[in-house]
């Protein structure tokens, strides 16, 4: 059952369009709505309804005794500020989720990325970001990194990499301004034993 009565397109951007839409709400009153996509208005989800994810966040971990998590901190411009976030970006036509990991750690890090495929095939399924005001689903993608490298940031990219040790995650979540799905992801780093880093994806209890 859909509430939308009728739709419009109000930006023509390259990477990111305001759409409006009409509906009448639970007490008769006729009112709009606001979302952005990056999609094109053929392939907006309101239409299509499907379920393939835009983009990706990685979880890597280094193969050590200790091991420690991949973090970035990166500018970013709706906030003015440097956010504390985990490896991300979109996925290119005809890539898989797990393709875009290996090319965006590359690039954002020049860490190589193998990725880990054991655990519950649910935790990398998509799921939609923010669905109050966008459309985009999105994936995680679990793995190691090592063999640093050159990266290729884009001119319009400031990043920092570390590698964080549970400490310093820790300090993170305690003082930092960090995204929240590198909160969460953060939390889950600080539960699981050396020996075993992607234990929580087996979703033991």
């Amino acid at each position: 059952m859909t509430h939308i009565k009728n739709i419009r397109k109000q930006t023509d951007n390259k990477f990111l369009n305001l759409y409006e839409l009409d509906f009448t709400d639970r007490q008769g009153t006729d009112r709009n709505y606001y979302f952005v996509t990056r999609n094109d208005d053929d392939h907006i989800k309101i239409r299509t309804h499907a379920l393939d994810p835009e983009g990706i966040v990685i979880y890597a971990v280094t193969k050590e005794e200790h091991p420690r998590l991949v973090v970035e901190k990166e500018y970013r411009f709706p906030v003015d500020e440097e956010i504390y976030q985990l490896p991300a970006g979109l996925i290119d036509p005809g890539e898989t989720p797990g393709q875009a990991a290996v090319r965006e750690m590359r690039e954002e890090t020049g860490f190589h990325f193998t990725e880990y495929t054991g655990g519950e095939a649910f935790a990398r399924r998509p799921f939609f970001l923010a669905p109050g005001f966008t459309d985009e689903p999105g994936s995680a993608v679990f793995g190691f990194a090592d063999a640093d490298g050159r990266r290729e940031l884009e001119s319009s990219e400031w990043i920092e990499v570390f590698l964080a040790d549970r400490e310093e995650v820790r300090r993170i979540l305690r003082e930092e301004k960090v995204s929240l799905r590198c909160a969460f992801l953060m939390m889950h780093f600080l539960q699981q034993p050396d020996e075993e880093p992607f234990r929580f994806l087996d979703c033991r209890f």
